[in-house]
């Protein structure tokens, strides 16, 4: 299979190999600790292995079955159908599967463990929400994320914080089974559980930043790709718009797929300031104002 034509910004590629070395580097460290203190290295690596390793192959089932979504025929879903393959074909990529999930919620999301494995979901609240140039926009940014294996980008990166949780989950319990008869050792074990902590916290930032780099890239992707940046931004206006009207329970309903949907679902709030370093995706200004200068870039109307 050709590569997409979905193009590359190499100003936030480095950015983000940077943030996966320090998960790497991150990664190092605990490895190191687990072989000083003579905990099972192996075991522990095993175990966090297979657990992200589940998580990532059934990746597709698990969103669909979260979001009670379920796969649409071109004949159930013309419109839909006829939109993904106008962009496959422009990216020249391979289509991946389509679905639906019964919610007021307006948004969007793909998963899958490889282009050839993939879904594309929308809600039935987008589907009323967004005109058909504003779906092809969002629909183009879901499909970078599919274009350039995303899912499996953050299952690697998400590794190190599984490690770490691990590590400290097993220090505690090391810690209260040694700790009344060898106070050495349960301070050693305490030592541990702090520093894996630590790491787990650092990491968990790292896989935030990185996220959000990913969502900033699948915007310019898909902005370039259908050279209709307004039509994104229009769209992601429409969607944090939408969400203060949405009740909450619809909208707890997402978090299951939050940090893999278009847009964060939650009302207010624009993302600033603390906030912002939790955060899963960009600042709704911060994807505008990318958006408004790649309209400058291609003289859009």
């Amino acid at each position: 299979m050709a590569r997409s034509r979905y193009e590359k910004d190499s100003g936030l590629g480095t950015r983000m190999l940077g943030t996966l070395f320090g998960l790497g580097l991150l990664y190092v460290i605990l490895a190191g600790l687990l072989i000083a203190i003579g905990i099972n290295a192996i075991f522990v690596l095993v175990l966090s292995g297979g657990f992200l390793f589940g998580q990532w192959w059934f990746s597709d089932t698990l969103s669909m079955k979260a979001m009670r979504a379920v796969e649409v025929t071109q004949e159930q879903a013309p419109s839909v159908h006829a939109i993904v393959d106008r962009i496959c074909a422009m990216a020249d990529m391979e289509k991946p599967r389509v679905g639906i999930s019964d919610s007021p919620v307006p948004n969007a999301f793909a998963t899958g463990r490889s282009p050839s494995r993939s879904v594309v979901v929308v809600t039935t609240g987008i589907l009323k929400q967004l005109d058909e140039e504003e779906l092809e926009a969002v629909l183009a940014h879901e499909l970078s994320h599919v274009a350039h294996r995303d899912v499996t980008v953050m299952t690697i990166a998400s590794f190190t914080s599984i490690l770490a949780g691990f590590i400290t989950r097993s220090a505690m319990w090391g810690s209260m089974m040694r700790g009344g008869r060898d106070r050495n050792t349960a301070v050693v074990f305490m030592a541990v559980m702090a520093v894996s902590a630590i790491v787990y916290f650092i990491s968990f930032l790292l896989i935030r930043a990185l996220s959000r780099y990913r969502e900033l890239g699948a915007d310019r992707g898909a902005a370039l790709l259908t050279g209709k940046p307004s039509a994104l931004a229009s769209a992601l206006v429409k969607i944090s718009g939408g969400m203060n009207a949405i009740p909450d329970t619809d909208l707890r309903s997402m978090e299951p797929v939050s940090s893999i949907a278009f847009a964060p679902a939650f009302k207010g709030g624009k993302g600033m300031g603390m906030e912002a370093i939790f955060a899963t995706h960009p600042p709704l200004e911060e994807r505008l104002e990318q958006l408004a200068k790649i309209s400058a870039q291609l003289g859009e109307r």
